[in-house]
């Protein structure tokens, strides 16, 4: 009886083992709107491939300038976020391997998936200066959220400052859908076509 228990508490603790492996695992990033932009699985967010179309830009600005962004026809980006769950919790990542580390979308990117720096592939242009996150400081609202890919510090600035931006989209945009007015077009176009088409035929 003691050794069936034995081994029961034993396989329990290798399944258990296997989950948290397969569950850490990092899933590689996926190219998007032809190399302008790559999908991340483990953040389920999209991030254009260049990390500094624009850039310093005081926070007011940079969180306007993804608004307007538009890139390979889509728009919808923003600055990415410090606290996904939007609990005033912002996690420190330093080290990686932090629980809640993908509450700090940034800060994944850094610790968790390696892109720095030195390292930014697939992205270009990654600066050693700080990039704005969209979130402000809970405890001043003068002050935002940046994180640095030189070193993976974060702090609060002051949003009067200038620090860099890199926009991200929510979600995956391959699954993006097409604007009503493209349709339209489309739709139109081809009634043109059948219409030609049955002229030529007659």
């Amino acid at each position: 009886m003691k050794q069936s228990l034995l081994l029961a508490a034993t396989c329990a603790s290798l399944v258990a083992i296997v989950s948290q492996t397969t569950q850490a695992a990092i899933l590689p990033l996926e190219s998007r709107i032809g190399g302008l932009a790559y999908y991340d699985p483990n953040l389920n967010i999209t991030l254009v491939a260049d990390a500094n179309i624009n850039d310093l830009m005081d926070w007011s600005t940079a969180n306007a300038w993804a608004a307007s962004l538009m890139i390979g026809g889509i728009s919808g980006w923003r600055l990415p976020n410090a606290d996904v769950d939007e609990d005033g919790t912002v996690v420190d990542c330093t080290d990686g391997g932090v629980a809640g580390c993908a509450d700090n979308e940034m800060g994944f990117l850094y610790w968790e998936e390696g892109i720095t720096t030195l390292a930014p592939s697939p992205f270009s242009d990654v600066r050693s200066g700080v990039y704005w996150s969209g979130t402000e400081s809970g405890s001043d609202t003068s002050r935002a959220w940046a994180f640095g890919f030189n070193m993976g510090n974060q702090a609060t600035n002051s949003k009067t400052g200038t620090n860099y931006a890199w926009a991200v989209q929510n979600g995956d945009v391959s699954s993006v859908p097409v604007p009503a007015a493209v349709l339209l077009f489309g739709s139109g176009l081809l009634g043109l076509i059948g219409i030609s088409t049955r002229k030529k035929t007659s």
